[in-house]
This record gives C-alpha cells, structure tokens and sequence, in this order.
C-alpha cells in the first residue's frame, strides 16, 4: 500500500475530486454572462428567461458535485476498528503549543468564512424584496414574503447540521470542509439567478453546506486542544461570528450600490476557494483514521498536538456509559439533578436563536425603513461589529479565566438591556449616531458571543453519557428559535419593526438570565454533574 502524506491535502480519488471542481467551476462560469449582460439594467434579472448555457451550466454543478463527492469517499469505508471504539485524550494540563495556536488561526478563518453564508441572507433581503416584489418592511405591497429566503436558509442549516456530522465520521473532517468549500462555490449562482424560486433552492443548499461547520470544529478542538484551554478557544473562534458580520455588512457598503445584492451571492467563489486551501492546515481527526487503519497519520497528529488514545478499560467504562445512556433519549437531560440546568439552556439557546433571526436579520431592512440609506445602514452596522469585537476577547477570557456562569449571565443581561432600549426607543436612536452604534454591538457582537459560550458551556456541563446530546440541545433550540421567527413572519407575510424585533428577543434573555442565575452551575475547577469519577 502507498505511503499516504500527513501535511497537506490527501484525496481518496484526487482525480475525481479536481475534475468534479473543474466541472462546478465551469457550471458557475457558464452563469456569469448573463449576470454581465444585466449591468445595463442595475443587474436587474428578474423575469429573463434561462439561456442555453445558464441551464447546461446547472447540469454541470449537479454532475460536478457527484463526482467530487465520490473524490472524497475513503477507498477503506469498512474501518479495521468501529470509529465508536476509539476514543481520543488530550492533557487537562498541558499547555499550547505552536500547532494549536496555528490550528486556531486556520479554524477562526473557516468558521469565518462559513459564517458569512447565512449572515449574508440580512443584507441581500432588501434588494431582492425590491427586485421581485416581495413583501417586506420597504415593500409592504409585495406578493410573497421576503422571509421566505431565510427560512428555507436557516431549514437548509438544521439540516446540514445532522448531515455533516454524519459525513465528518463517514468521509473525515477535512474531506467534509472540502465539500462544504466545492458547495459554496457551486451556490455562488444565486447571484445570477433570474427565478426567486431557484434562489429558495439555491439558498437551501448553501444552509447544507454552511450548517455543519462549527460542529466539526469543535470535535476536532476536542480532540487536539488541552482541556484547560478548550473552553475560552471554542469561545473565541465560535464568537467571530461577530467578525463576519462585520466583514459582510462592508462587503454589502462597497458592493450592492455598484453590482447589487447579486454580488454578495457571487463572492461564495472566492470564499469557497480560499476554504478548500486553508484544508491544507486543517487536521483530520485521528479518531477517525484509527478507526480507518491509518494508524501512521493518526500517531504522527497526536504527537504534534499532544492528543492520546484512551485505554482500553477508559474505552469500554465510556462506551458502556454511553450504551446505558442511549435507552433514554433527550429524556435524561430533564431528570435530576439535571433539570433546571437543561431548562436554562434551552431557554439561553431559544432566546439566542430569535434575536439572531428576529433582530438581527432584519436590522438591515429595518434601518433602511427607518431613513438610512443602504450604504450608511450597513456603514452602521459594521462600525458597531468593529466597536464590539473586543468583547469576543473579553468574554474567551472571562470564560477561561473567571467564571463560566457569570460570563454568560452578564453577556445575556448586557444583550438584553440594549434591546430593551432599541424596543423602547428605536424609532429615534437610529437618529443619533453614538448610541445607535454603542447599543447595535450588543445584539450584533453579544449574541454571537452568547452563542459561542453556551456551546462550550453545554459540552461541559453534562456527564460522559449525555455530553452529546446536552450539546445537540442547545444547537438545537438555537434553531428552533430561528425557525419559530421565520416561520411567524411568513405566516404574517410582513417584517416586524425594529421595535418588536428587539422586544421578542428581550424578554426570553431577561428569562435566561434569571435561570442561569438560579439554575447554572460553574464549570472551572469543577466535575460536570452527574459524574462520580
């Protein structure tokens, strides 16, 4: 058998991956002629008929896709050793090291660049809304809602959710990252899509793509980062949300006034590229190539980040746990002494998921309904994600350093007292620079960070045999949440002000923070609950 390499990118069929991108590739180029032609009419595309090569161009990206997917499939599918029967370590004590500071860096980019897909959905609303009629706060005499387009994002999310934590354990976490970087291309053609519909299914398969990243980030931080760092580090890179925020609305300023929304869709080219190149720093899970018989690439990345394999009585006392555990379901997080913890988490991650979709997709429009014009609405919005980004910091060290509990009581209470304020007076705030921009850092930058924290704090909180399914919990109602918000502003087919928005995602953080306070527990030099060894 050929000797695999450890650095750099290793394909199953490096041929049938390059070709299926090639073939992508073209499909996408076969677009842009008539996204070109339109300049004339501002980019303008609603209602042109589909030419010939924008439809052989779609049969392309189809055929493109199948085949990169069959590149990335491992020739060893049936694994010497169940990826269930291994079980990686690393040293509660150990401290970084040059790799995992390295690893960090390549992860806060990727989960950047992911990050920019769905955000991308708040700046693109109004153009498209005007551009086919839609419904929405700056056109309330349109047809079909505007809400429609996250909807069938965020659907597309959740279930990339499950799909690529599936596809990470079956193909590899980096040959999932690859995919997800080949889909982002590929949907970059909802910039030249003439039809709303294919840009509903378009939007759906980019949630595919982008709703499975952070999970296989942080199985991979939890295989090669030391346990003391584990916490602040998953902090950090899942509150850059806030930096892609911040990266999109200035996209958004420079771009749609010149090549419209249609632009923002059409950077998933150069996003997509840059993701399948950063794989080149990204390990694969040595859980899984043990679990593949590829045991030389596995010893040589736990020597480098300092990772061990269990013990075969740590393996079988895990496993055992976890078998005992699978009887119950969700069940077991809602018995003592659990129950009051799980109820506040589900309500932090309920509260997290309707200000993400309630406030702060909406807060483009919104601004726009209010007076600003496009450019300074969006100027706005990036100046307050610049002006927060420092809590991301702040809050990875008060994670790590201080107290878990407290930092998310205060972040949430932060959040809450500027949403608050915009319910009360955010029809005249957007009128005054400094606190439009001071209080927008909250549900921007804050609510990112809640996020972050809470998905460190919910996989540590919880003993071995429920670990993962605490985790899945607060995902989940974070989703739940955004689906609920959409799903209520289709069926009202009109956008709530900025007013309600900042009201609906108020009262469920003011909540939160009483049941964290009452019912959370501290983590930092503490065993999970539950746990007796």
């Amino acid at each position: 058998m050929s000797k695999r390499p450890v650095g750099g990118i290793d394909f199953a069929h490096p041929l049938a991956f390059w070709t299926g991108f090639l073939t992508c590739v073209a499909g996408v180029a076969l677009h842009i002629p008539m996204y070109v032609h339109a300049a004339d009419m501002g980019f303008h595309m609603a209602g042109m008929p589909m030419d010939t090569p924008m439809m052989a161009g779609m049969a392309l990206i189809v055929v493109g896709l199948a085949v990169t997917t069959y590149g990335l499939v491992p020739r060893d599918l049936k694994a010497a050793r169940q990826a269930g029967e291994v079980r990686i370590r690393t040293s509660d004590d150990a401290g970084l090291r040059p790799a995992h500071i390295g690893l960090i860096l390549v992860m806060t980019a990727a989960v950047t660049i992911d990050a920019m897909k769905p955000i991308t959905l708040a700046f693109v609303a109004p153009g498209m809304g005007k551009e086919y009629g839609l419904k929405s706060a700056l056109n309330p005499g349109g047809d079909l809602p505007v809400a429609l387009l996250p909807l069938f994002g965020l659907t597309g999310t959740v279930l990339g959710s499950f799909l690529w934590g599936w596809l990470g354990d079956r193909i590899g976490r980096r040959a999932a990252i690859l995919l997800a970087g080949v889909m982002f291309v590929a949907t970059a053609i909802c910039g030249a899509m003439p039809s709303f519909g294919w840009n509903l299914v378009m939007c759906l398969v980019m949630g595919l793509a982008a709703g499975g990243m952070l999970p296989i980030t942080f199985s991979l931080l939890a295989e090669t980062i030391p346990g003391r760092h584990r916490g602040w580090v998953m902090v950090l890179i899942g509150g850059n949300l806030a930096l892609a925020y911040a990266m999109t609305s200035w996209l958004s300023s420079e771009l749609i006034p010149v090549y419209s929304w249609r632009s923002l869709w059409l950077l998933g080219i150069p996003t997509g590229v840059v993701l399948i190149l950063l794989n080149r720093w990204i390990p694969e899970s040595p859980r899984f190539l043990l679990a593949h018989g590829r045991e030389e690439e596995a010893r040589a990345i736990m020597v480098r980040y300092g990772s061990t394999e269990a013990a075969e009585a740590q393996v079988e006392r895990a496993v055992t746990e976890e078998s005992a555990a699978d009887k119950g379901g969700y069940t077991p997080l809602f018995h003592r002494p659990f129950t009051g913890l799980s109820v506040a988490v589900v309500v932090l991650g309920l509260s997290v998921g309707l200000v993400t979709y309630g406030f702060q997709l909406w807060i483009p429009s919104n601004l726009q309904k209010l007076g600003l014009a496009q450019q300074a609405a969006d100027r706005a919005l990036r100046d307050s994600a610049l002006l927060g980004l420092p809590l991301v910091f702040v809050a990875a060290a008060m994670y790590g350093l201080w107290s878990a509990k407290k930092t998310i009581v205060v972040l949430s209470a932060l959040v809450a007292a500027a949403l608050l304020a915009f319910s009360v007076a955010g029809d005249s705030l957007v009128h005054d620079d400094t606190w439009l921009y001071v209080l927008l850092a909250g549900p921007i930058v804050g609510t990112a960070t809640i996020a972050a924290v809470v998905a460190a704090y919910s996989s540590e909180i919880y003993p071995t045999r429920i670990r993962s399914r605490g985790s899945g919990l607060s995902a989940g109602v974070g989703k739940f949440g955004g689906v609920a918000v959409t799903a209520v502003l289709v069926a009202g087919v009109t956008v709530p002000s900025i007013g309600a928005t900042a009201l609906l995602g108020a009262v469920p953080l003011v909540l939160a923070v009483l049941a964290i306070a009452l019912f959370g527990v501290e983590t930092r030099k503490a065993k999970p609950l539950g746990t007796t060894v």
